[in-house]
């Protein structure tokens, strides 16, 4: 063979790992996923030759000073709480994958942005793999999503679903879901790994070289049994912006959580609540966490988690009971059952409550999760009050981590956690040591310990009661 010559030899590479094997096999073995492994052809130099060549670029290199930052600038949705999400908007021939349960509230979530797109003077395309026209119709006419300007198509393949795009040019484009989309280019059975791979870089391909001003969309993408993005992982590196949609079916509350953001902060989160009427953001959502009454109760107390950048009040209830059969019992709902544990031993171990031989319930309000450990003293407080069967102040949060060694530590963003506390109208804050900038109107009570912290909130109740 002449010199410089390049012959093509197969190897194969699974789309998770990436690892390579020399033969095709239905599971990796490196990590053990199924269907994963793909021939991909790979080029070799022979007899000291070179596979390389140069190839003319279509357009220059230009210094990047050079290139104006207004041709990528974010166009509102009309939901503000999506454009917080997503860095103040959606970006020309950007590609944005919303990925949640089934029956989460995707589709209608994405109905109200094509809707709301419409009625700012632009176009939107939804397209369809899942319903037929009909039953996305009768769900707009119940969310009151009409709108003349929103196109929609039941399709699933790949070519004619470019071909609705060519044809009504819009600017936004909501593909509902890419693992229903198949391409008749790619062998491989609809949904699997080849054809969404295959599927999304075209979208992709499309979105970033379709028009001259390049056409928005946003991908359905179904999620695992555990919760991650269905298909291979190369999926979430192929768009430019991946979001989750969460939310307990026994809850209105759903949240969009930002994941990866070349746009922006890729840890903002948005609040909705999903009702028959369809969707609406909740643009203060500290009060659906937050018990109201009208008088402090024993087994309560207040703290300020942050969820990515936004500070959220939160309130954790616990209740104490002796156990039935002689064997405590432990309910935990909406905290990490390791952490509640440990929280409880730390009281009984350094704070000299004899709760450990008892029955706590643990539950948050609302349906929120606190994963955050500056809950910790929140949850040591909840726990002690509803032991002694003293309210805690009804205007006081507690906000800190807990050693085992019963110490408090400070957390992040204390800054912010203080300044929505303050706004929201609490008076008095119990915080571990170092805490330096505090709002006006707020009083932050320094705390080095559990037994002296739950010492702070009983002086703190016997003064409201005087």
């Amino acid at each position: 063979m002449a010199k410089g010559v390049a012959n093509a030899r197969s190897q194969y590479r699974c789309s998770e790992c990436h690892h390579i094997t020399l033969k095709w096999v239905g599971r990796c073995p490196e990590c053990g996923t199924w269907g994963t492994v793909d021939e991909v052809a790979v080029l070799s130099a022979v007899a000291g030759g070179s596979a390389r060549r140069s190839v003319a670029p279509s357009s220059p290199a230009v210094p990047i000073s050079s290139i104006d930052p207004g041709r990528t600038r974010h166009f509102h949705t009309g939901i503000p709480e999506l454009d917080r999400v997503l860095g103040g908007g959606v970006v020309p021939g950007s590609v944005t994958l919303l990925a949640g349960d089934p029956g989460v509230g995707k589709s209608t979530l994405l109905l109200e942005v094509a809707h709301r797109w419409a009625q700012g003077g632009r176009r939107a395309l939804y397209l369809s793999g899942e319903e037929s026209a009909g039953q996305i119709r009768l769900r707009a006419g119940r969310t009151g999503c009409t709108h003349d300007e929103v196109y929609l198509a039941a399709e699933s393949d790949l070519s004619t679903a470019l071909g609705h795009i060519d044809e009504v040019r819009p600017s936004l484009v909501v593909v509902d879901s890419v693992q229903t989309m198949s391409s008749t280019e790619v062998d491989g059975v609809t949904g699997g790994v080849t054809q969404v791979r295959a599927v999304t870089t075209a979208l992709t391909s499309y979105a970033k070289g379709g028009s001259s001003a390049g056409v928005a969309m946003i991908l359905v993408g179904h999620v695992t049994k555990d919760g991650a993005i269905a298909g291979p992982r190369s999926l979430e590196h192929l768009v430019d912006v991946v979001l989750h949609f969460e939310g307990d079916r026994t809850s209105s509350l759903r949240m969009v959580r930002g994941v990866k953001n070349r746009f922006g902060a890729a840890d903002e989160v948005g609040c909705f609540l999903l009702h028959e009427n369809g969707i609406e953001g909740v643009a203060d959502p500290s009060g659906l966490f937050r018990d109201q009454r009208p008088k402090p109760v024993a087994g309560t107390a207040i703290t300020v988690t942050l969820d990515g950048k936004r500070p959220l009040i939160g309130e954790v209830q616990a209740l104490i009971g002796a156990p039935a059969n002689g064997t405590p019992r432990r309910a935990v709902s909406g905290i990490d059952s390791a952490r509640a544990a440990m929280i409880t031993a730390v009281l009984d171990k350094h704070a000299g409550l004899a709760v450990g031989a008892r029955d706590i319930y643990l539950s948050t309000v609302g349906g929120m999760r606190l994963t955050d450990p500056s809950a910790d003293l929140a949850v040591a407080v909840a726990i002690a009050s509803s032991s002694m069967d003293v309210p805690m102040p009804a205007a006081a949060v507690a906000i800190g981590e807990v050693g085992l060694a019963g110490d408090l530590r400070r957390v992040a963003g204390m800054d912010r956690r203080l300044a929505e506390a303050a706004r929201l109208g609490f008076t008095s804050a119990v915080v571990p040591p170092g805490v330096t900038s505090v709002p006006a109107g707020l009083r932050a009570i320094t705390a080095t310990d559990i037994g002296s912290a739950l010492q702070v909130l009983r002086n703190i109740s016997k003064d409201q009661r005087r």
